[in-house]
């Protein structure tokens, strides 16, 4: 009985802390979106109280939507983290999938060299990839963020990936290859539907950064054409003067993906965390 009560215990506090980190983490957004209501002068004089009558205004969406380009940038944010999430979480899985299942020579030395890539971080071969998507003749395409992102994306998804699949249990696996099922099979029926917890804490912490992400659309992908929210955000945002108003407004319409994903994957999201961790 004492186990059991240890148990919940460790249980409410796991949960108790991630509520409060939560709410710690969101209030920035919550600041931002609040301001975003309000006028300029507001905005400078009481930043942290909520609009009321006199202070509110929407000069800042009607800014934003003027044009209609925002819908624009925000279509190319989407398609790149869509597909981006999609490649990584495929990709990453498959090889999570064989680093942990199958034993062969280099295992080790593939999975050390994979791991590299969540230590060494990817602007450090900025140049390079300028370099190669210029002579590929991808520069100012949607394709270039997208080859980027996913080579960011997997290393941390097969880190985080392959520990889940270790704990899925051989006897599972080696009843359906008995019963004749293939390995592509026994990958997605099976192995998969079992770690949605991680797969869910991977989509979170993988999509954050790419959306949110200033440096590689501006370098790589800075057309009208191929521009993001982010990038495209900072049209308002001059050398001498800056339209607050519009950019709290076009910055609140960015956070609102990161949200919805937020909460349909915040069960999984807090399993995934919390895996192992309470027994």
């Amino acid at each position: 009985m004492s186990v059991a009560r240890r148990s919940i215990s460790r249980s409410f506090a796991t949960h108790l802390i991630l509520g409060l980190y939560t709410i710690i983490a969101l209030f920035p957004a919550f600041l931002i979106i609040i301001n975003s209501f309000k006028t300029r002068k507001a905005i400078f004089r009481s930043p942290l109280s909520l609009p009321d009558s006199e202070t509110f205004s929407l000069v800042g969406y009607q800014e934003v939507f003027r044009g209609g380009e925002f819908f624009f940038y925000f279509q190319n944010s989407l398609v790149v983290t869509v597909l981006s999430l999609f490649f990584v979480l495929l990709f990453g899985a498959m090889a999570a999938f064989a680093l942990s299942e199958y034993r062969f020579r280099g295992n080790l030395f593939l999975g050390l060299f994979l791991a590299l890539g969540i230590m060494i971080p990817i602007r450090l071969g900025t140049v390079a990839i300028l370099k190669l998507m210029v002579a590929t003749g991808l520069v100012n395409t949607l394709t270039a963020l997208i080859l980027v992102y996913v080579a960011q994306g997997i290393p941390l998804a097969v880190f985080i990936l392959s520990e889940f699949m270790k704990q899925v249990s051989d006897d599972l696996k080696n009843a359906g290859r008995i019963d004749g099922l293939g390995e592509f099979t026994i990958f997605f029926q099976l192995v998969l539907p079992l770690i949605r917890p991680a797969l869910a804490t991977v989509a979170v912490f993988t999509m954050i950064p790419i959306w949110n992400d200033l440096w590689f659309p501006l370098l790589l992908a800075n057309s009208e054409e191929t521009k993001t929210v982010t990038l495209g955000a900072q049209q308002f945002i001059g050398q001498y003067v800056t339209n607050w108003n519009a950019v709290l407004a076009a910055l609140s319409l960015a956070i609102l993906p990161v949200l919805v994903l937020y909460l349909i994957f915040s069960k999984q999201l807090i399993r995934g965390i919390t895996a192992g961790a309470v027994k």
